[in-house]
């Protein structure tokens, strides 16, 4: 039975994203708008298509593991955060484990648990507290046969902080019960020069997983990583042939690239973002029809519509403003929708006109 359930599972999520999501005016998408090829000092004798077939590619391996402060056997070079994500749970849990999972949460961290065959189990993340995580809650939720525990930081959909103090507190937790912490840690250098450590630093029960695709606008290098201790690191490389097997070493180059340039790419990053949390910010308070978070930091968010269904705004929102959003029962709470903010500031600024006006109609 189980062995049926993993043939047919897939993500409804990641269907609608890749087939109902486009429009005019997107702010559907969690990441920044794509950095464009031309602003990296990139010269075509620099590019090769091939290399030796090793596990790594050291200069990138050592520049990631720069970039994080950890020894480069630490590192395990992944396609994008997803990848990274789908190996650490696939070298962490059996079939049968329990996975206890924050809510709401990225709706393929739930599917890669299932589709492993663990049993997940969720813990509450909650408007009403602003989604912070509370470590009670987990431990309440922990039980004896919890193997691992999964959250992302910041958070999505909502880009909540989890200190390093609360992280701590989870470690103690998941000492207890012999269960490790996996932190999807992709929008975290969305914080910028206020970013702490990896999660990863803070013990062994950590192991953290991102990419340069969501804050930096480089998706399509599918540069991502796990950072993990070297047993369990070396065990994740080998994992790994069964899905990637080599990577794509043009993008490998390129990866390398984007990371001497990433002080520049980032303040690119930043002043959108702040353009844009201002832009929005500033549409929030002109609503009274929904309930809200101010943005802060990061590159989502997450409102409450008060009255009427957000499937039918998100319809209207296509079909006549030219504009999506992302519905919230992608994320198990549908009176809910996230909006992104790393759209470029014309779609930002036009888009949420739109939805303004959309959500005008939808009361009336």
């Amino acid at each position: 039975m189980m062995e049926a359930a993993r043939r047919v599972m897939s993500s409804e999520y990641m269907l609608w994203a890749r087939t109902g999501s486009q429009a005019r005016f997107n702010l559907a998408s969690s990441g920044l708008e794509n950095y464009e090829l031309a602003e990296l000092p990139v010269k075509i004798e620099e590019l090769e298509l091939s290399r030796p077939s090793f596990y790594s590619y050291e200069p990138l391996q050592k520049a990631l593991a720069a970039k994080c402060g950890v020894q480069p056997r630490c590192v395990v070079a992944a396609t994008g955060t997803s990848m990274a994500n789908h190996l650490a749970m696939a070298a962490l849990i059996e079939p049968g484990d329990e996975v206890l999972i924050e809510h709401p949460t990225y709706e393929l961290l739930i599917s890669v648990a299932q589709y492993l065959g663990a049993k997940v189990k969720r813990f509450a993340r909650k408007f009403e507290e602003g989604f912070r995580l509370d470590a009670d809650e987990v431990a309440r939720c922990v039980s004896e046969r919890t193997r691992l525990i999964v959250l992302t930081n910041l958070h999505n959909p909502t880009s909540a902080f989890t200190s390093d103090e609360t992280l701590l507190r989870l470690r103690e937790i998941a000492r207890e019960t012999g269960a490790r912490l996996l932190v999807d840690e992709v929008y975290l250098d969305a914080l910028f020069e206020n970013q702490p450590r990896s999660a990863f630093h803070l013990g062994e029960e950590f192991v953290t997983t991102s990419s340069l695709t969501k804050v930096y606008g480089l998706g399509g290098l599918r540069c991502g990583w796990v950072l993990a201790d070297p047993e369990l690191a070396e065990r994740l490389w080998r994992l790994n042939d069964l899905f990637g097997v080599n990577p794509a070493h043009a993008a490998e180059r390129l990866s390398l690239m984007a990371l001497a340039n990433l002080n520049k790419i980032a303040a690119r990053a930043r002043a959108l973002l702040e353009r844009n949390k201002l832009i929005l910010n500033s549409f929030y308070s002109t609503r009274d029809d929904l309930d809200y978070i101010p943005q802060k930091f990061g590159t989502v968010s997450f409102p409450r519509l008060k009255h009427g269904g957000v499937d039918k705004l998100c319809a209207l929102l296509a079909e006549k403003y030219e504009t999506s959003v992302v519905p919230g029962r992608f994320f198990e709470m549908p009176e809910h929708f996230r909006i992104g903010t790393g759209c470029d500031t014309e779609t930002m600024r036009e888009g949420l006109e739109r939805l303004g006006s959309a959500l005008d109609e939808v009361r009336r």
